[in-house]
Formats: structure tokens, sequence, C-alpha cells
């Protein structure tokens, strides 16, 4: 395999890269505007926290069920296609939400519904990068994503909350994240091709059967599910965000600093993003194991309750080791056939879900019986032992082999002959890209 490594130039070069790239932050920036939003609206209504809560966690829980059943549309359909249609709902749901005098029972269901096609549109995007940067671009390209990602959510709370507090209109913040819906979707109908799943790898046969199929790919193939299961494991990892307001009292830090404590690992991670971004394939390897098992070890460290500083420091490290995450989701989307992509994708993301949301659910419980310190502790050792013990099983650290016959077995029979005409209808089907 070629070590040769990519520039990020070369990377922000290519038009349809800046056109995902765009599409990406400005809407993930209007979905945080949203939360902010949210939260303080249904509070200014209900005076409850716990009601405030529970609407905040109704953005989170849909991603769920959705992504395993919604993320082989994207393997059925032109990518494009899927992305606009995703964002034009998305907008449509939000405008609704703007009307000042709607029934708090209304909103919690728009609330629902707006979150329920994120899992496809992040499924067609991802499986759409691969093609848009071939070979060692990819790397790279994830790398940005995924760091400006981190950066975006950080900006969008900090933005979203300033706009609420000059303006006094929650309002006005969930209209700004229609108008980044509507952005996205126009940037992505003008500046992208329409990118046709390989029909070859995508197989027909039963909705059901064609939605299982991906997982049934994952399951049978032990470094695929390795590499999912190291994502997973990233729910250990995310602890000190759910537990950042207690942690600061516990070290007498006040509410001031419970800003800089979840931004610190954010921080660290967009850094770390870009520094393994260029790694090449062997090294990217190599590292996957390591990186993840240090993750933990700052969080080990927090045991003591350190000072503000300390701990900024040692959150901001594991952060910075959790890029881990861009090795392995680059092996796993390079591993997976075009057409089976969306689906394999959309069952690592839901369980990715899953873990960061029991993870955050569990610690909370043993920060009660115990103290914040010690149940941070306790995740980041939990994840860390459990990285090496998946990634050795795994054999992450060895060169990839081909993947087994029976994870061959998911893909439909009868899609071999379908392959040959994805080509012909790509070409014919493709826009005018700016550059």
């Amino acid at each position: 395999m070629s070590e040769r490594t990519a520039r990020f130039r070369d990377v922000v070069a290519i038009g349809e890269f800046r056109v995902l790239w765009l599409a990406q932050v400005q809407s993930r920036m209007g979905d945080q505007f949203a939360r902010v939003a949210l939260a303080l609206l249904v509070f200014a209504r209900t005076d409850s926290a716990a009601i405030t809560a529970l609407v905040y966690a109704m953005t989170l829980i849909p991603p769920l069920i959705t992504a395993p059943l919604l993320a082989g549309i994207a393997d059925r359909y032109p990518r494009r296609t899927v992305m606009v249609a995703t964002e034009v709902i998305r907008a449509a749901l939000s405008a609704l939400m703007i009307i000042p005098t709607l029934p708090l029972p209304v909103l919690a269901v728009l609330v629902l519904l707006v979150t329920c096609p994120h899992p496809l549109f992040s499924a067609a995007r991802t499986a759409t990068t691969p093609r848009v940067l071939p070979g060692p671009l990819f790397p790279v390209g994830q790398g940005i994503m995924s760091a400006s990602d981190g950066i975006a959510q950080i900006l969008g709370f900090t933005l979203g909350g300033a706009l609420v507090a000059a303006t006094g209109s929650p309002h006005l913040a969930i209209a700004v994240n229609t108008l980044t819906f509507t952005l996205s979707a126009i940037v992505l109908r003008v500046g992208l091709r329409p990118h046709l799943p390989d029909a070859a790898s995508a197989g027909t046969g039963s909705r059901s059967g064609f939605a299982l199929a991906g997982i049934r790919y994952v399951t049978a193939d032990r470094r695929l599910l390795g590499l999912a299961g190291m994502t997973w494991l990233f729910g250990c990892f995310v602890v000190p965000e759910a537990l950042a307001v207690p942690y600061a009292a516990q070290i007498g830090a006040g509410n001031a600093a419970v800003g800089w404590l979840m931004a610190a690992d954010v921080v660290g991670a967009a850094v770390g993003m870009i520094l393994v971004a260029r790694l090449g394939p062997t090294l990217r390897r190599n590292l996957t194991i390591p990186l993840a098992a240090a993750t933990g070890v700052p969080l080990v460290l927090t045991l003591a309750g350190p000072g503000l500083p300390v701990t900024l420091v040692l959150w901001t490290l594991s952060g910075l080791f959790g890029s881990y995450m861009v090795l392995a989701q680059v092996a796993f989307t390079e591993r997976i056939p075009d057409g089976m992509r969306a689906r394999a994708i959309g069952f690592a993301a839901a369980g990715l879900q899953t873990a960061q949301g029991l993870g955050m659910a569990l610690a909370g419980l043993l920060a009660e019986a115990v103290t914040p310190s010690v149940a941070i502790a306790l995740s980041g050792a939990v994840g860390s032992v459990a990285a090496v013990a998946v990634g050795l099983h795994a054999r992450l650290g060895r060169a990839p082999e081909p993947p087994p016959a029976d994870a061959s077995e998911a893909l439909p029979r009868d899609a071999a002959a379908a392959g040959t005409s994805t080509g012909r209808r790509e070409r014919h089907a493709r826009s005018r890209v700016p550059g």
C-alpha cells in the first residue's frame, strides 16, 4: 500500500469537498443554535429543569432508531438527492418551530421530527467523501471535517447563547438554524455531482433485507466490527462533558469554569485530528490502539480532583489522544464497498450515539454514588482497557486482510449484474462543479 500522503491544500482545492465541508460546518452550527434556543425557550415556558432536559434529550434520541433504518436510502438513490432532500425537510420542519404561539407538545413533536433525518444526511455525506477525495486525500479530508465539526459545535453553542441573550428571542436562533438548512440544500444542489451508489455492491432484494445487509456485513468481519467497537468506546471518553458542571463544583471552580472544561477536550481533539490526518496508512494502523488506550489515561489522573489548570491540561490531552477516532473511521469507511457504505456507517453511528448516551447516563449515576472525579477516572480506565482488548482481538495493528467470505455473503447475490451500468449513469448524470 502506498505511504504517500496528501497536503491540506490539495484537499481544500477540490470544489466538491469545499461544498461538503461548508454544508456540514454551517449546518452543525445551526443545530447548536437551535439546541440552545430550545433549552431556553422550554425553560422559560415551564420553569422546569426536568422538562427542559427531556426536550433537549429528544434532539439526541431519534438517531438511535433512524440511523440503521434510514441510512440504506443513501445506498439506493443518488447521494446528492438524499442530502438535499433531508436538508429541505429539516428546513421546513424548523421553519414551523419559529411560530411563537406553538403549543409545547407540538414543539416537542417537531423537535423529534427535525432530528430524524440527520443520520441519513450524515451517512450520505460520509459515503460520498471517499469518492470526492480518493486515495490519500480521504484521511486528510476526514480529519478536516472532524476537527471542523467540533469547532462548529463550540461556536454554535457560544454564538447561539449570545444571540438569545442579546435579542431575548430564542425564535431568532431557530430561524438561523432554518436558514442553515436552506443554504446547505442550495450549496449541495449546485456544487455537487449526483454520486449514484455502486449498484454492484448495493444489491436489491426486500427492503428489510437491504437495510440489514450493512449490519450483517460489519458483524461478519472481525476487523470492521473491531473498528466500529473502537469508535463506540468513545462513550467512555465523553463522560467529562456530561459531568463538567458537578466536577467544577467539586473542585471549587464555579460555574464560570464549566465552559472552559467542556471546551478543553474539543480543542484537544481538533488539534489531534489535524495532526493525524496526514499520517500514512501504516502509521495510522499502528497508532490506532495506542492512541485509543491513551485517551483514558488523563481522565484516570483526574481521580484526585486536581485544580482547574491541571484539569484543563489533562482533558485537553484526552481530546488530543481521542483523535484516534479519525483513524478508526477512515479505516472503517475504506474497508466497505461503496454500495454498502451508507448502511454500514448508519449502523456504526447508531452504536456510537447509544454508547455516548449510556456512558453519560451511567457516569451520572456513578457520580451520585461516589464523586464526579471518581466517575470520570473509572470511565477513562474502562475505556482504555477495553480499547486494548478490542484492538488486539480485531488485530487492528496488523496489515488488513481481505474481508472474510461470510462478510461478502452479506452482499445480495442478485446485485452483480447491476454494477455495469453504474459508471455510465454517473457520467451522464454529472452536473458542472465549481473548482
